[in-house]
């Protein structure tokens, strides 16, 4: 093709001698090369970083899912209690002796020696009253004795005589046998007046109010001049004086029957009081009812207590510790206790980790903790504070640090144990 033809087409002839323009276009077109397999190794190594992350992206989501599959829990394991636990109840302190003292003639209150708060010694005199009936009573009751001796030394007299008319046969024996009976008529008024003159002189002797025993007046409702009625006379008349004997005291509470047959005569507890802290008392059981009241289902017990030097008050509330002997039953925490439609169970974490719900009879609760009376093995490991969601057969996963802490009390509890086994 010649130039001219070339021209309209703006097609530029090769031009064989000149080589630089064929130099350049494979500069050019081996530029390009390269750069195409730049881009594409570009796109390449983009494309490859997308699938690892990615891959590495569900590798993670899959480690987390199963992760959060996982159902972790804490567990503990089922002991026979080995020491016993302490029962706290409330109670009431008493004197061991109260005697209220109300008195036993009407009058007037002449005069008192004793104020609350005051140490008396048995027989102290503590008030005196003024008695003028009962005294116009005991001269009566005097004068009437003195006529019926007088009637009976008359009445003597005059048997005598009709008994010697008698013998002259003066008399007969139907009047003889009168004399003889109004004689001794005349004896028995006689005593019958004598014994209502002892009466009248005990009556005398209550005009003085005297302590009963020894102790510490704790009431005083009367003053002088006071007018006192005899007798309590059913609740009606008011206590004159009461005296508390403080050493030592008197300690009532009510046992709950499921705790009765761990009570013993003379077991030692422990009295404590809010008022004094950091103090304890010690105390003994005396005594027990011996019978379970049925309105309550508990048993009274009777505590004595030592108060010499003073410090618990008659009245005050108080709390006892009774430590209790060891049931040797199987113990478990409150939280383990499964409650469901069911029955009660336990979940109790078995071989390969798989949960076995165990149905359980509760006995007695302590509190904290709960007594299982069947149901539950020694050792078995319980799950604590179950999920609503746990089922039989579950696969959990038990904690790491409860595992490295339960390792060290294994070998503990075997080192103690081999300690005892040596002797």
């Amino acid at each position: 093709m010649s130039e001219q033809r070339h021209a309209p087409l703006a097609v530029h002839p090769l031009q064989v001698e000149d080589g630089g323009e064929l130099l350049k276009r494979g500069q050019i077109v081996r530029r390009t090369k390269v750069l195409v397999l730049v881009v594409l190794v570009l796109l390449a190594l983009g494309a490859g970083r997308t699938l690892y992350s990615r891959a590495q992206a569900a590798q993670s989501l899959q480690a987390s899912t199963n992760e959060r599959q996982r159902n972790y829990v804490k567990t503990t394991l089922a002991r026979v209690s080995e020491s016993g636990q302490t029962l706290s109840l409330p109670g009431t302190l008493q004197g061991f002796a109260q005697s209220p003292i109300y008195a036993r003639v009407g009058g007037y209150i002449k005069s008192w020696t004793k104020d609350i708060g005051t140490a008396v010694r048995r027989g102290e005199l503590l008030a005196e009253i003024e008695t003028p009936e009962t005294d116009q009573q005991l001269a009566q009751a005097v004068a009437a004795r003195r006529q019926a001796e007088s009637s009976l030394e008359l009445a003597k007299s005059t048997a005598v005589r009709w008994e010697a008319l008698r013998k002259k046969d003066v008399v007969s024996q139907q009047e003889l046998d009168e004399r003889r009976n109004a004689s001794e008529q005349a004896g028995a008024n006689l005593a019958a007046a004598e014994a209502n003159v002892q009466r009248l002189g005990q009556l005398q002797s209550f005009k003085k109010l005297l302590a009963p025993t020894d102790g510490v007046i704790t009431r005083r409702n009367v003053d002088v001049g006071d007018l006192v009625d005899p007798g309590a006379a059913g609740g009606v008349a008011r206590a004159l004086f009461v005296v508390t004997q403080a050493d030592p005291l008197r300690l009532y509470v009510n046992v709950p029957q499921s705790y009765s047959q761990l009570i013993k005569l003379g077991q030692a507890v422990s009295v404590t009081q809010s008022e004094l802290p950091g103090r304890t008392f010690k105390g003994q059981i005396a005594r027990t009812g011996a019978s379970i009241d049925p309105a309550t289902r508990s048993l009274q017990v009777e505590i004595s207590l030592s108060n010499k030097e003073g410090l618990l008050l008659p009245g005050s509330f108080v709390q006892v510790g009774m430590p209790l002997a060891a049931s040797r039953s199987l113990a478990v925490p409150n939280n383990a206790i499964i409650i469901r439609g069911e029955g009660t169970m336990v979940a109790v974490v078995g071989e390969k980790n798989l949960v076995h719900m165990k149905p359980v009879k509760l006995g007695r609760n302590f509190g904290e903790t709960v007594e299982v009376l069947s149901g539950l093995d020694n050792g078995d490991r319980m799950v604590l504070n179950p999920s609503d969601s746990l089922v039989e057969g579950d696969e959990v996963t038990r904690s790491a640090a409860e595992d490295d802490a339960a390792a060290p009390t294994a070998q503990a509890k075997a080192s103690d144990g081999s300690k005892r086994a040596a002797p």
